[in-house]
């Protein structure tokens, strides 16, 4: 999208379209692009459409004949038929190619531009077979269907005989019936000469060789981004074909609806409906009975009585309860009051069937209303968890839930939420697969035809580097450079292989990742089916910036190990709680600090293991420190903590007020809650400021950062 934004620029381009074929998986990508490029980008699809058959009927292959027709969107209630259009081809329609009735077609025409489409459209087809009739009766349909004003006669030249052949013919329909011509151009790629890469990658999609007799030839070299003069060396002689381009892209005038909430309703029955005023009564008292569960606090008004019993600080009843009453004050006014209803109510709905559901990670585990409500098994206040990493009014974006279920049963909790939500407001997210250096130079010495031991030879010379592309595979990689050398058609394949790397090579489904709406999927973003389940045509981040719910549904097989232990135990033991376990047991840290941890979650590793050994664990805190130290950054500062904490004499602070931060940790910043506490203690932030920060620090955002060292400069100045 980058190179062929950057390519129109140079051309002098203002607008361009997105036509991909039976899809609009590239629309969000492909707007970002003209945005940042300053091009008006428009969106479209070339639908394969069915003619004058039933989409259901299935007829035999060969009777089932399918035409392109191009589609735009004018604006906002065209892409929401766009991507009906698309949905409907998809999920009702897919037979070999994801199809569309002319019903359909006439049913969600409202703000479509429809252009007659290339070769491969009725109209051209009709007169390719010299039916005059049949052209003239199709092009009558599409007028019936869209209206004279927003149906265009298409006419293209990519050096085809058969596109030729029949240009006069386009031109006399139109004139014939007033209808407008305009002149397009399909880009396959973007230079003339990345012809040959993408005939290569038309092999790599096909499983064929370069060198295959019967694989069918078109002048492939045609179908790159033409510039406005060889444009109209072609169709100078119909100037009106080329001036009725700007016409349609002033027609189009859309952007995405980015920033609405689809987040789903949570429905109060009639008995919840008489009991309670509104969602958040009922949300509130949830709370309340819950916190009073989980703290063994009683009946009545919250008193100032100790809790010291349960936590390791003095914390009163009082002061829980304003925890709580804050918590839920930003939940009401962020609009997430059905968010919080929603998620309890389908992790409750497990925890009734003996569902095993995680204890809750992530920062959702900082909110002592998940707490409550029994989303989540940690408690906030013992652990000294911030409910503004969660959520806070000075970042205002979706909270999201990572909620862990037995691997065994969690597609029944997705069955549930299908149900009670509505089956088409519940979809899988999609994931786009790419062509890496590695796979790509494979793919290209395959349908060159090199031996299977020789390309596997020379693939192996890209360094097995995450996200390594060939121009970097070339420069590490001494090896790779003496090969090429001396082998011309290896030369040859790295610059076919540059141009290819990065696009998409397949799709696939989100491990966990569901969205969840407040209406049909498909009247938000296009849908499609993967497995015979629901699936957005678009991935997760847009999604979510379509205002959709994106909730994490883990298949934990920890989980479900444990389950069956405890099962396994209760057949002796039948009282057997995992509640009741000690979390200060010795055998259980001698067995850990052994490093025999075969089959322990996040301990089981090599590096673990021998990092166990070392360390000398001896407290629940421990494990947890080792899980977040042994990731990239803190690694680092692994032998320090080691030797922190069998000589204590030895523990430094980079500033005497962060004692109070990281004292339990030898003086090292080891978790995010850490680094915000150190903002609001250093430099005066907010907890809701810090939260910024850490963000920024924890997604590497240099300018974000910058930004915010003069903040912390500033505050830590007056502190």
């Amino acid at each position: 999208m980058d190179r062929l934004c950057a390519r129109a620029v140079e051309l002098g381009m203002d607008a361009m379209a997105i036509t991909d074929h039976g899809n609009i998986y590239g629309v969000p990508q492909f707007l970002e692009a003209t945005e940042k490029s300053s091009i008006h980008g428009i969106v479209g699809m070339e639908a394969y459409s069915l003619w004058d058959l039933d989409m259901d009927s299935r007829p035999p292959r060969e009777q089932n004949r399918l035409y392109h027709l191009c589609l735009l969107a004018k604006n906002a209630d065209g892409y929401r038929n766009l991507c009906h259009i698309a949905s409907q081809s998809h999920t009702r329609g897919f037979h070999y190619k994801p199809r569309v009735d002319l019903e359909t077609l006439e049913k969600y025409a409202n703000g479509l531009i429809a252009c007659s489409g290339c070769i491969q459209g009725r109209i051209a087809q009709c007169l390719l077979m010299e039916d005059n009739n049949g052209a003239q009766k199709a092009l009558n349909r599409y007028v019936d269907i869209f209206g004279r004003e927003n149906f265009f006669i298409e006419v293209q030249d990519h050096g085809i005989p058969e596109q030729k052949k029949i240009l006069p013919g386009l031109f006399k329909l139109a004139d014939d019936n007033n209808i407008s011509v305009v002149a397009t151009n399909d880009v396959h790629y973007v230079n003339m000469e990345d012809w040959r890469a993408h005939d290569a990658l038309l092999c790599i999609q096909t499983a064929s060789k370069i060198t295959d007799e019967k694989r069918m030839r078109m002048p492939y070299h045609q179908f790159y981004l033409k510039s406005y003069d060889e444009m109209m060396l072609l169709f100078g002689e119909r100037p009106d074909s080329m001036s009725n381009t700007i016409r349609v892209a002033e027609m189009c005038k859309f952007s995405m609806p980015y920033g609405e909430n689809h987040f789903p309703v949570f429905t109060m029955d009639s008995d919840l409906s008489h009991n309670f005023k509104s969602k958040g009564n009922y949300l509130h008292f949830l709370c309340e009975r819950g916190l009073r569960e989980r703290y063994g606090i009683g009946d009545g008004e919250p008193s100032g009585e100790f809790l010291g019993k349960l936590l390791p600080q003095q914390v009163t009843a009082k002061e829980l309860f304003a925890r709580m009453e804050m918590e839920l004050a930003v939940i009401a006014s962020s609009g997430f009051t059905d968010y919080f209803l929603v998620v309890q109510d389908f992790v409750n709905w497990a925890h009734r069937n003996d569902i095993p559901v995680g204890p809750g990670r992530g920062s959702g585990a900082g909110s002592i209303v998940a707490y409550a409500l029994h989303i989540t098994d940690v408690d906030p206040i013992f652990y000294g968890l911030l409910f503004e990493r969660f959520l806070n009014p000075e970042r205002i974006s979706p909270p999201d839930f990572d909620i862990d279920f037995c691997m065994r049963r969690r597609d029944e909790v997705i069955d549930y939420v299908r149900e009670k939500y509505g089956r088409d407001g519940v979809a899988n997210i999609i994931t786009f697969g790419t062509f890496g250096a590695k796979m790509v130079l494979r793919d290209l010495l395959r349908v060159n035809d090199v031996p299977y031991g020789e390309a596997n030879r020379i693939s192996k010379m890209v360094p097995d580097e995450l996200a390594i592309d060939l121009a970097g595979a070339v420069e590490r990689s001494q090896e790779l450079r003496d090969e090429m050398r001396h082998n011309v058609l290896l030369r040859d394949l790295i610059d076919q292989g540059k141009v290819i790397e990065g696009t998409v090579r397949n799709t696939g489904t989100h491990a966990c990742g569901m969205v969840i709406s407040d209406q049909p999927t498909e009247n938000l973003a296009p849908v499609t089916l993967q497995e015979g389940s629901l699936t957005t045509q678009y991935s997760k981040d847009y999604v979510e910036k379509l205002g959709l719910l994106k909730m994490d549904f883990l298949g934990l097989k920890t989980l479900t190990v444990i389950a069956d232990a405890v099962s396994f135990i209760r057949k002796r033991n039948p009282g057997f709680s995992m509640d009741a376990i000690a979390l200060d047991d010795e055998d259980t840290f001698r067995l850990i600090n052994s490093g025999d941890n075969a089959g322990v979650f996040q301990l089981e590793s090599g590096g673990m293991r021998s990092l166990c050994r070392q360390f000398g664990v001896n407290r629940i805190d421990d494990i947890s420190d080792l899980s977040a130290l042994y990731r990239p950054g803190p690694m680092e500062w692994i032998g320090d903590c080691i030797k922190r904490k069998k000589d204590p004499s030895t523990i430094r602070y980079a500033h005497p007020l962060l004692e109070q931060v990281c004292k339990n940790t030898y003086g090292v910043l080891i978790y995010q809650e850490q680094v915000m506490q150190a903002a609001r203690l250093i430099a005066g932030y907010s907890l809701g400021g810090a939260d910024i920060l850490r963000r920024a620090m924890g997604k590497k955002k240099i300018e974000v950062m910058n930004e915010q060292r003069a903040v912390f400069v500033e505050g830590a100045a007056k502190t």
